[in-house]
């Protein structure tokens, strides 16, 4: 496929190296390629020595990052009673059980997280199907599970980002926008890069974290030193 225009111009700029830079570095790197019309989001993505065939091996969780991604989410709970009164307080679009479960299984998904109270796991679980494809499944593990709903629904309205390693045991996550100043997406990607550190499996053996990179929504990806 014949290179774009945006393409040729970002591979000029591009270092011929792939040698990691420092965060610092990388960040200001990204600026230099073609810009957009939109504020384009920031993603690190983080390959890892793990298995992800082993249940023991999986680097799933969830972090608030401190300066946020610039983006609020659309956030739906699973809960009744007070916890329920908590998550429309926090900003929740959509508080709910039976009626929320069967809206679900119909079909409806527009939203990007899903939190529910321990006690309407029942009701989730079979709800499995639809959300678990689109990576909307509460988990424990994940902090979706919760008796605290107002403020995990708030955190995740702040924009709090969650994460799994997929098949190739790569990390995806983003870390801000692209408008955001050069000190805060340093601290939102060294906040990230610590957190996947921290979780490191303790049957992982070798090198955990083997390369990083870091790019905007249209741009190419830049390695950054561990």
């Amino acid at each position: 496929m014949p290179l774009t225009k945006r393409m040729k111009a970002a591979t000029a700029v591009k270092p011929q190296s792939d040698s990691p830079l420092p965060i610092a570095e990388a960040v200001a790197m990204l600026r230099k390629f073609p810009p957009t019309k939109f504020d384009q989001s920031v993603e690190i993505h983080m390959r890892l020595g793990i298995d992800p065939k082993q249940a023991d091996q999986i680097v799933r969780g969830s972090l608030s990052l401190p300066h946020g991604i610039g983006k609020s989410k659309r956030v739906v709970v699973f809960a009744k009673g007070n916890l329920a009164d908590d998550a429309k307080a926090a900003g929740a679009e959509e508080v709910g059980a039976e009626e929320l479960a069967k809206k679900i299984k119909d079909g409806w998904t527009d939203f990007d997280v899903c939190i529910a109270a321990p006690d309407m796991m029942g009701l989730v679980g079979p709800l499995g199907k639809v959300l678990g494809p689109r990576g909307l499944m509460p988990s424990p593990r994940a902090g979706t599970v919760t008796a605290d709903v107002g403020k995990t629904v708030a955190e995740y309205k702040a924009g709090k980002v969650e994460f799994r390693n997929d098949p190739t045991g790569i990390v995806h996550g983003v870390v801000g926008k692209l408008s955001f100043d050069d000190a805060k997406l340093a601290d939102n990607i060294r906040a990230f890069i610590d957190h996947i550190n921290s979780l490191q499996p303790s049957s992982v053996r070798g090198q955990y974290v083997k390369s990083i990179s870091i790019s905007a929504t249209m741009s190419p990806g830049v390695m950054v030193a561990a």
